[in-house]
């Protein structure tokens, strides 16, 4: 719809172009040669005036389009790449969270010079050169021949400078990306970078990497403006053989002046839409490049469709879960691009009331393994399957509806995200009707009765310290019920009196609320608290 709009705006461009030429021809050839009367002469140039009025509605009706085009290709493109990266399965790799910002935001926009300057200009310089050449050829044959075979210069200019810069563009996204990658990762670790004393260098490879994006843009701002440079004057001097030529003739009076003027007037419009595209695709480059990094992103699959196990996600209902067990399976996940399988062939229970505790030493998969849990994460090789709960067979986590399964359970993941709101907001998260009076015990309960719920905080939980912020995610947890607590190292960080008030609040949840509590934990005293432990192991194996 809006490229049959876009043809359509650029077929009445052209022909309001050549009746602009003929009217403006005519009322200069009748107010200095016939003489015509003024009433004629006041016609012609209403005429004129109302061709110029509805040259320029025509160009504001094309940018209107793009636009409204624009904005639906960008809004289309992030819910794809939002969607995409909400459903990335953790530990999968793919782009940062810097780079995907800077797509979702900056690179996005910059599809506005695309749709709004190129595409127009794109359907343009299709159009109008071609009407133009067919009316001069009904004036004056030798400047049709002429501007025929120079019109063709100006696309050929545009390949290979188009060529040249490809490579630069590419640098020039990369290095844009690089930077906000990395900028974004000293900003989040900073307070760690400050206490190690290693905030300098990280400076120093900020303004490195400054440096190598500030560079790539004037190389790219040097080829656009030789381009243009080059494309203008291709244009001037097509433009000046034709005007040679009608002066010749005008001379020799082989050329009335109205043919004449009608001629050197038309003729300019045949290369101004060819060296708008020129100058357009500069400035549309980047939103290509950043349209080009999206696809590729979103074209790759996700754990919605299968991850590591390459199984599809199912839509099975969850059972009943009061006296069913949670069994992992022989579970063993090949980690990405690494020659590791992490965690291997990793088997334990779950059962209502009871807290099992996961031990082993870093790297050996404890955190894939609550991945495997979550259902975020197919494992290459086991399962883990509910067993019992009134359906008498085993069902798959991961045929599982997600969203169903997830509202059985409690996460709290190594670093809790605490959101820009007050303290009770936080808590509240997954579960908004809760009460004031069930948010101020649940605060206690891990040892944080000091902090004020109404308390406001900043994106990330700024304003709260690192052992507040990880009771927060406790207390957001316990708030939740559902069937099923997973904690990822919840007392890391935390002094033994605080430790010992939130491990036994974990334990009594497990009791009194019959939870079927998962503990990941490195420190003696919280898988003290545990019914049983499991060590998982790793293991490693020759690269595929």
């Amino acid at each position: 719809m809006a490229l049959a709009a876009a043809v359509a705006l650029g077929l009445v461009t052209a022909a309001l172009a050549v009746a602009q030429a003929w009217l403006l021809a005519v009322a200069i050839n009748s107010a200095f040669v016939e003489r015509a009367d003024f009433a004629a002469l006041q016609a012609t140039l209403a005429a004129l005036a109302v061709v110029l009025g509805a040259r320029a509605v025509v160009a504001w009706a094309q940018e209107s389009v793009a636009r409204r085009c624009s904005a639906a290709v960008k809004s289309n493109l992030r819910m794809r790449l939002l969607r995409h990266a909400a459903g990335r399965p953790p530990g999968s790799g793919g782009p940062s969270s810097g780079e995907i910002v800077v797509l979702a935001t900056r690179g996005l926009d910059a599809l506005d010079a695309y749709f709004a300057r190129y595409l127009p200009q794109f359907v343009l310089a299709g159009i109008v050169p071609v009407v133009v050449i067919g009316c001069l050829a009904t004036a004056d044959w030798l400047a049709t021949v002429t501007v025929a075979l120079t019109v063709p210069l100006i696309p050929m200019f545009m390949v290979l400078i188009g060529s040249a810069t490809e490579r630069r563009r590419r640098r020039r996204w990369e290095a844009l990306a690089r930077l906000s990658g990395h900028f974004l990762d000293v900003v989040a670790g900073l307070p760690t970078l400050r206490v190690f004393g290693r905030s300098g260098a990280q400076l120093a490879r900020l303004d490195r990497v400054t440096d190598d994006y500030r560079r790539e843009s004037m190389a790219t701002l040097r080829v656009a403006f030789l381009s243009a440079f080059a494309l203008e004057l291709a244009a001037t001097l097509s433009v000046a053989l034709v005007a040679v030529g009608i002066a010749l003739r005008l001379v020799d009076g082989l050329m009335d002046l109205r043919t004449g003027l009608f001629v050197l007037i038309l003729a300019p419009e045949a290369y101004l839409p060819l060296r708008a595209l020129g100058a357009s695709f500069h400035a549309s480059e980047e939103g290509l490049a950043a349209a080009g990094e999206v696809f590729k992103i979103i074209e790759v699959p996700t754990g919605a469709a299968g991850a590591a196990g390459g199984r599809p996600r199912g839509s099975a209902a969850v059972p009943d879960l009061r006296g069913a067990e949670i069994r992992v399976e022989a579970v063993t996940v090949r980690q990405p691009g690494r020659s590791l399988e992490a965690p291997f062939e990793a088997s334990l229970v779950l059962r209502p009331g009871e807290v099992v505790g996961v031990a082993g030493p870093s790297g050996v998969g404890k955190s894939t393994l609550v991945n495997v849990l979550l259902g975020l994460q197919v494992p290459d090789v086991g399962r883990v399957a509910v067993h019992g709960g009134g359906t008498g067979a085993a069902v798959d986590v991961a045929d599982m509806d997600m969203t169903a399964w997830h509202s059985h359970v409690a996460w709290v993941p190594q670093h809790p995200f605490c959101f820009a709101g007050t303290v009770a907001e936080n808590v509240r998260l997954a579960a908004p009707n809760a009460s004031d009076q069930a948010v101020r015990e649940t605060l206690a309960a891990v040892d944080l009765a000091d902090l004020d719920p109404a308390t406001p905080l900043a994106e990330g939980g700024a304003g709260l310290s690192s052992g507040q912020r990880r009771r927060l995610g406790v207390a957001r947890a316990l708030l939740k019920g559902g069937s099923v607590l997973i904690l990822d190292e919840p007392t890391a960080g935390l002094d033994a009196a605080a430790e010992a008030t939130v491990l036994a609040s974990i334990r009594a949840a497990a009791r009194e609320r019959g939870l079927a509590v998962l503990l990941v934990a490195h420190r003696p005293a919280a898988l003290a608290v545990a019914d049983k432990v499991v060590t998982i192991e790793s293991r490693r194996v020759a690269p595929a």
